[in-house]
């Protein structure tokens, strides 16, 4: 391979040159006024919370109205991925050229890294699929809220992230809620569905949540050990050649399970109309995206700490969006969970808030 014949030294002079190619970028957003930042950091921010929201209602509306397809379920959670080229297409060609000779990483690895781990979104997307088919959106919003505490798990043992007592108590008090909501004998399941069902829709969400705080962990570790970049247009490449595998599980999955040969009649058949049934695919698969679009121009404009704080958020505002929008049973059992989930979500934000106080301390005592 080419990428061989380059040696450490000229490497090194390459990639630097990328990075301060997609520094110029940076710079040129940091010239705003600062009234006009901060008018691009608030819309971002609403819209990364109303689009996430928004996925999970509309999740939970297709299932209501009579979808039932598993499988189309999970392929809309990536297959708007090509939207992600938007903000890719803004950087320099340089900055976004992982798969080239200049990369720090081979191409075997590459290949690798993006085949994994989007065969296991495919199938985490599955996973959540079911849950939410299974668990009303309130109750599965605030299951899914357990990503905090494998994150916290997976952070340590795999990228030696420190345990600080934030994370402890972020850990207690979102186990405590997931479990008020497992065990709430009240609870609203679609359909009338039996309380195992409930109590496996809970697994299964428990499930995904798990296995994608170990794929974030993993993609954090493949960042720093294996690319060693960690630019926005090698992000932006990661999160595009993971879906588009993942949308590929997710077509394979829909022809092997039969599921594809009911489609017509699903549409058909669908409560809201056939013309309702598409708008509901397709705005879902366009607000997931939506959500990582917003989630990368908050790392642009002010840092990616800040982008996962505002997307933690979403773990508190569409449980209470499902309640109003499906007028959802609000047990008692919810609201106990609700108020063990939010100080739970907070002392995780100012867990990340107090380690980026830290780096910025040591990028200023190095400067």
């Amino acid at each position: 391979m080419c990428c061989l014949l380059v040696t450490d030294e000229e490497e090194s002079m390459l990639l630097e040159k990328e990075d301060e190619e997609e520094s110029d970028v940076l710079h040129q957003l940091m010239k705003l006024k600062r009234s006009q930042r901060w008018i691009f950091v608030f819309i971002s921010i609403f819209f990364l919370i109303l689009a996430q929201a928004v996925a999970v209602l509309l999740g939970r509306f297709y299932y209501d109205q009579g979808g039932n397809s598993k499988w189309i379920s999970t392929l809309v959670q990536t297959i708007g991925f090509p939207i992600l080229y938007l903000p890719l297409s803004l950087l320099p060609a340089s900055s976004h050229t992982s798969l080239s000779s200049s990369s720090s990483c081979s191409f075997k690895s590459l290949v690798w890294i993006y085949l994994s781990l989007g065969l296991a979104i495919g199938l985490d997307n599955l996973l959540y699929s079911y849950g939410l088919l299974l668990l009303s959106a309130s109750a599965y919003s605030l299951t899914c809220g357990t990503q905090l505490i494998f994150s916290a798990i997976f952070s340590r043992f795999i990228n030696s992230e420190k345990i600080t007592f934030w994370t402890v108590m972020s850990v207690i008090l979102l186990t405590i809620s997931a479990l008020v909501i497992a065990l709430d004998g009240d609870s609203d399941s679609p359909s009338g569905r039996s309380k195992w069902t409930y109590m496996i829709g809970c697994l299964l969400t428990l499930l995904a949540s798990l296995m994608y705080s170990f794929q974030l962990s993993l993609m954090q570790y493949s960042f720093e050990n294996i690319i060693k970049r960690e630019t926005f247009g090698v992000v932006l490449e990661m999160q595009i050649y993971t879906s588009l595998v993942a949308s590929c599980v997710s077509v394979m999955g829909l022809f092997a399970s039969g599921e594809w040969k009911m489609l017509s009649m699903e549409m058909e058949e669908f409560h809201k109309g056939q013309v309702s049934y598409l708008l509901t695919l397709v705005g879902t698969a366009f607000s997931w995206q939506l959500s990582s679009v917003a989630a990368v121009a908050l790392i642009f404009l002010v840092s990616s700490l800040f982008s996962n704080l505002i997307s933690t958020l979403s773990f508190i505002v569409t449980p209470l969006a499902a309640l109003v929008v499906f007028n959802e049973q609000l047990t008692v059992a919810k609201i106990v969970a609700m108020l063990f989930a939010i100080p739970g979500v907070g002392f995780y934000m100012y867990k990340n808030h107090l380690d980026g106080v830290e780096v910025q301390r040591a990028r200023n005592a190095q400067g």
